[in-house]
């Protein structure tokens, strides 16, 4: 597939709608929960096995994104979201089949295994494009796109629901679920495949900054440095603290006010999920435009900084305000967001925009790390504590605790990234423009 260059006079704000016609389908994963109830009731099924799909997935979106971010870099954007719209509804289309005929491995193995592939190569396929285009303005540009990803569950979530009502909960019902979810996703993704384009030149803006400015650094060189394992570090950190909330927060709001005078609904419970989701995507570009004012390492001085004063807060007296309790959430949500969304421009920062979509995939292996090891601490220490006899806050201080650590290893870790060793760059400014434009994608 030819890289899709840029026509002469072509508005460089027609990218970020491509970018979230694809981060708002694969955001659909969020909101996988929605069908766990009746596939249990359907197939038979226990709420671990339920789970599967949506975290193969998750695993899958972070070694298709780490093992294909060099494919991505060399082949353009269009093509990777051609592999992510051919991957992601054919992971819908093969699940319906696994309804209809009630084999669940089919199930498994479309939505997590292929449909994963889809979810990883479809995040990182417009970072890089996007970054370039915008090199005056890299974290509100990647802030968009990825807040696509924090709010394709908002349409998802009450979408798949009343289609489920409509077409019933049986296995013919999700059957017929999958796959208008994987024909509808096709043809909305499709949007962004036709929209994309790469810039014909380094400067996109003929008074701008050039996308080439500054050092520039190879994937393969990028992870031989301690800049990006720091990075990883700080990734994970943020990632493992905010996760820990979203994946039990509906549990967790009730058993902390349980005890109080003014016990949360399952209704309002919901409503308390809705607003953690609402809030981790207002962090996404609210948090990543901030970071092109004050900077990529001050930014994430707040959301490690302030994020482990807010878990402070919540264990400390979170049992005794609702509103103290609710605040800090979301606080801690909407820097989960923008951790995200930040990132690729602090790599970009730091390596370049030479390799920048390949070195940004091999940087999410901390995102399927945090991703086990976030709920894993919060809910083996609830079990655990649960065991013990205790109940309502008690169940989670332990957890907080231990989220705080975690944070300050991240800040820490932080106060470490310093500029790359020349000795790791592309060897002359020039060369690497010489290099982008024989591969446009890179330019």
């Amino acid at each position: 597939m030819s890289p899709p260059v840029a026509p002469p006079g072509w508005s460089r704000w027609l990218v970020p709608p491509a970018a979230l016609s694809v981060h708002l389908s694969i955001g659909q994963a969020y909101a996988w929960s929605v069908f766990k109830p009746p596939l249990e009731s359907a197939l038979g099924l226990s709420g671990t096995e339920s789970a599967l799909p949506f975290q193969l997935g998750i695993v899958m979106l972070g070694l298709s994104a780490a093992f294909g971010g060099t494919l991505v870099e060399r082949n353009g954007p269009r093509w990777a979201m051609t592999v992510a719209l051919v991957c992601f509804s054919s992971g819908f289309l093969i699940s319906a089949l696994g309804a209809a005929t009630e084999q669940y491995w089919l199930i498994v193995f479309g939505y997590g295994f292929v449909g994963g592939i889809g979810l990883g190569i479809g995040y990182i396929s417009p970072v890089s494009t996007l970054i370039k285009w915008f090199p005056d303005r890299p974290g509100m540009a990647t802030g968009i796109a990825i807040m696509g990803f924090g709010g394709g569950a908002l349409i998802a979530s009450p979408w798949s629901a009343q289609m489920l009502k409509s077409f019933g909960s049986d296995s013919s019902g999700i059957a017929l679920a999958f796959l208008v979810h994987g024909l509808a996703y096709a043809v909305f993704m499709t949007l962004g495949v036709l929209l994309v384009r790469v810039p014909r030149g380094e400067r996109p803006v003929a008074s701008g900054p050039s996308a080439l400015d500054g050092v520039q650094v190879s994937a393969r060189s990028a992870v031989r440095t301690p800049q990006f394992w720091c990075l990883w570090i700080v990734l994970c950190m943020n990632v493992t603290a905010g996760i820990g909330i979203l994946e039990k927060a509906a549990p967790m709001i009730t058993d902390f006010f349980a005890g109080t005078s003014t016990p949360v609904s399952v209704s309002a419970a919901a409503g308390f999920v809705a607003l953690l989701s609402a809030a981790n995507m207002a962090g996404r570009i609210g948090w990543s435009s901030t970071s092109d004012l004050i900077g990529r390492k001050n930014i994430y001085r707040v959301y490690l900084g302030v994020g482990a004063l807010m878990y402070a807060l919540i264990a400390w007296f979170g049992d005794s305000s609702k509103p103290l309790f609710i605040i800090g959430a979301l606080v801690i949500l909407s820097f989960y967001g923008g951790g995200f969304a930040t990132v690729p421009a602090y790599l970009k920062d730091l390596f370049g925009t030479y390799q920048v979509g390949a070195i940004h995939g091999r940087l999410l292996t901390a995102w399927s790390t945090a991703g086990v090891l976030g709920p894993l601490i919060v809910n083996r220490i609830a079990d655990h504590q649960e065991a013990a006899g205790k109940h309502g806050s008690a169940l989670y201080g332990m957890s907080f605790l231990i989220m705080i650590g975690l944070l300050v290893v991240g800040f820490v870790a932080n106060e470490f990234v310093r500029p790359v060793h020349p000795r790791h760059h592309v060897p002359a400014p020039r060369e690497a423009a010489d290099v982008a434009r024989q591969q446009p994608e890179s330019a």
